[in-house]
């Protein structure tokens, strides 16, 4: 990037060059879904057999195709965009200070030295001080550091230097202005040289193969590309993205892009806005759409264990997203990432439109998964098409936007997370956020929101209700198969609590933890029981000693949970107070007793998974859809423990 390259560079011819990309990108968006929306559509309840289903293969290529080169030009685009704004500063500034060169008549060379005449008088021969050739300092603007050519000098001088300390241009009245004009220049194009330099390493990576095949190598490169468009727009547009601002702050933000920003920030950053909150929600499921393809390419590309689980759910997300079934309500992905044990929130209907919504939180064990993708969806997917049934504009969604507590049965008292509130408390000020977006974007001018939370869930709504203002927007909350909220009362979750609903099932052994006291007492007497059985039992022998171990840790247990239940409320269990309690306060619907722990040959904990289950419980489902769809008055409600 020199002066003349500078200075006959049009930026908005590359401008232009962005147009003609998008035009294309948007051209491919719009046959993409035409072949997903119409033909493969149409094709599939007009033909059957092995030659429709190879047309149907032939189409998803097609449409991947379209879908690539959608993404690819859309990068091109915001590439050439940035490119243009970015480089019209420093163009500006040069084109001022050439303009300044020139009305002063002072030549400046094709390296941008600026040449001065002779001016003033010297003190101490009475004559002219000659003039001279200023070098600009590559934009340090430091008066201090000035290089200049003197006539006859054969090269730089540079003021305190060797012997030469008298500048024979001091007093020299165009001097300092001729100075000033290089050191600009040199700014200029020291900056335009970095925006270039930015900007030609992003263009250069936005290229295909001949013969290109897409698939997830396919996919993990354009999530490169995606990446290094990224870092060199990020002054041009990341920077402008109000991360640290409200959700109402960002959906006004947004509504005041023009189309083209909109576009541009999609194609560039669309893991960004797909995730931030207070971005309406068919934003955020195009660009989420487009995200899902690039986290498949990316983890792909990986061996480990983690990766794979989530490769695994991400890829039956997609498949549900390519695959929409028509007796349920229409998908939307409004979250998806790999950040911890991973991030995927999924609505069924529009939650901007709808004017009854529902968000829950899943809990123990619960991650980017193909469990997930199965139960965990299924499970807003009923809730919504239930909900529908009472009320049709209705919309339910799953948010697995924090890290829950990851656990094996086996492994339940050794495991602290699960223990404790800490993910439940990082977890509520995430789920906050993402309630202030949906009441931000929500179209309707009072919608009926109802946060639920089940088993750690329960807790993770809980704290996000006890915080200050409560869970933004919330007019009912809905408890199930909970360890506690960390709550005493139900008045503490701030909507009231005649719209605090808990379901609990009579077998589901997590709704009935000891509290800490009792968890304390259970494995003290344990140890002590076990080891006295063991010494008591070992004056039969061997077998007498496990024996008595076994049934002395037994007894023990049991002595211990006694005694300190005896102390400690009733109605205390893990987190607080029982929600399906007569002292909290909240309304107890009716569920299923559902089957017994091991005795009915299904596990440990069969009954805490039911609660959504139409099939299974068809009772609590039922309960669940009724407040959520805002017919809370028509539940079937079971007295308090």
């Amino acid at each position: 990037m020199d002066l003349k390259t500078l200075r006959a560079l049009k930026p908005s011819e590359y401008a232009e060059a962005a147009d003609g990309y998008r035009a294309v990108s948007d051209m491919a968006d719009a046959a993409k879904d035409r072949i997903g929306l119409q033909i493969t559509k149409a094709m599939r309840k007009a033909n059957e057999g092995e030659a429709a289903d190879a047309a149907q293969r032939q189409l998803k290529k097609l449409s991947d195709n379209f879908h690539y080169t959608q993404v690819e030009c859309g990068l091109v685009s915001g590439t050439l965009n940035g490119f243009s704004s970015e480089i019209a500063a420093p163009r500006r500034r040069l084109l001022e200070a050439l303009e300044d060169a020139a009305a002063l008549k002072y030549p400046v060379s094709p390296s941008g030295d600026v040449t001065y005449p002779a001016g003033g008088k010297s003190e101490l021969t009475g004559d002219k001080i000659p003039g001279g050739t200023a070098v600009g300092n590559n934009g340090m603007l430091s008066p201090g550091n000035r290089s200049i050519h003197g006539p006859g000098s054969n090269g730089l001088y540079t003021p305190g230097t060797g012997t030469s300390d008298i500048d024979p241009h001091r007093g020299n009245p165009y001097s300092a202005k001729a100075q000033d004009i290089a050191d600009r220049i040199a700014h200029a194009l020291r900056e335009a040289g970095e925006i270039d330099e930015r900007y030609s390493r992003a263009l250069n990576k936005l290229k295909a193969a001949p013969g290109l095949k897409v698939d997830t190598k396919t996919w993990a490169d354009a999530a490169a590309d995606t990446k290094a468009v990224g870092a060199a727009a990020a002054d041009y547009l990341k920077d402008d993205i109000p991360l640290d601002k409200s959700p109402a702050a960002r959906k006004d933000w947004w509504d005041h892009l023009t189309p083209e920003q909109r576009d541009e920030y999609l194609a560039v950053y669309p893991d960004v806005i797909g995730n931030l909150d207070g971005i309406p929600a068919v934003v955020r499921d195009e660009a989420n759409r487009e995200n899902i393809q690039l986290l498949i390419g990316e983890l792909s590309e990986r061996d480990d264990e983690k990766s794979k689980m989530m490769l695994d759910g991400l890829k039956s997300i997609d498949y549900q997203l390519q695959h929409p079934d028509p007796k349920f309500p229409p998908m939307y992905l409004l979250g998806i990432g790999d950040e911890g044990n991973g991030r995927a929130i999924v609505s069924y209907g529009n939650p901007d439109a709808s004017k009854n919504v529902s968000a829950y939180v899943p809990g123990l064990g619960t991650s980017l998964d193909s469990e997930f993708a199965k139960n965990d969806l299924k499970r807003a997917r009923d809730m919504a098409k239930d909900a529908q049934f009472y009320e049709s504009s209705s919309a339910s969604m799953v948010w697995l936007g924090y890290d829950a507590p990851q656990l094996p049965a086996t492994e339940f008292v050794q495991n602290a997370d699960v223990m404790s509130m800490g993910d439940a408390k990082a977890g509520a000020v995430s789920y906050n956020q993402f309630m202030a977006g949906i009441s931000a974007t929500n179209e309707n001018r009072d919608p009926h929101v109802t946060a639920i939370g089940h088993s750690y869930g329960s807790l993770t709504v809980g704290q996000a209700a006890q915080r200050h203002g409560g869970i933004p927007g919330a007019d009912d909350i809905i408890l199930v198969g909970s360890p506690g909220t960390g709550a005493h009362y139900a008045t503490d979750l701030n909507v009231g609590r005649d719209h605090v609903f808990v379901g609990a099932a009579d077998n589901d052994p997590v709704t009935k933890l000891p509290n800490r006291n009792e968890a304390g007492g259970i494995f003290t007497g344990i140890a002590g029981g076990g080891s006295a059985g063991f010494v008591l039992g070992g004056m039969g022998g061997p077998a007498g000693a496990v024996v008595g171990g076994v049934s002395g840790a037994v007894a023990g247990g049991i002595a211990g949970y006694e005694a300190q239940n005896a102390q400690t409320d009733p109605d205390a269990i893990w987190f607080g107070t029982d929600p399906a309690s007569e002292g909290f306060g909240a309304h107890r619907f009716r569920v299923d007793d559902g089957p017994r722990p091991f005795i009915d040959g299904q596990g440990p904990t069969p009954a805490h998974s039911n609660y959504f289950d139409p099939e299974k419980d068809a009772e609590s489902a039922n309960n669940i859809a009724l407040i959520v769809s805002g017919n809370s008055s028509d539940i079937q409600l079971e007295r308090p423990r």
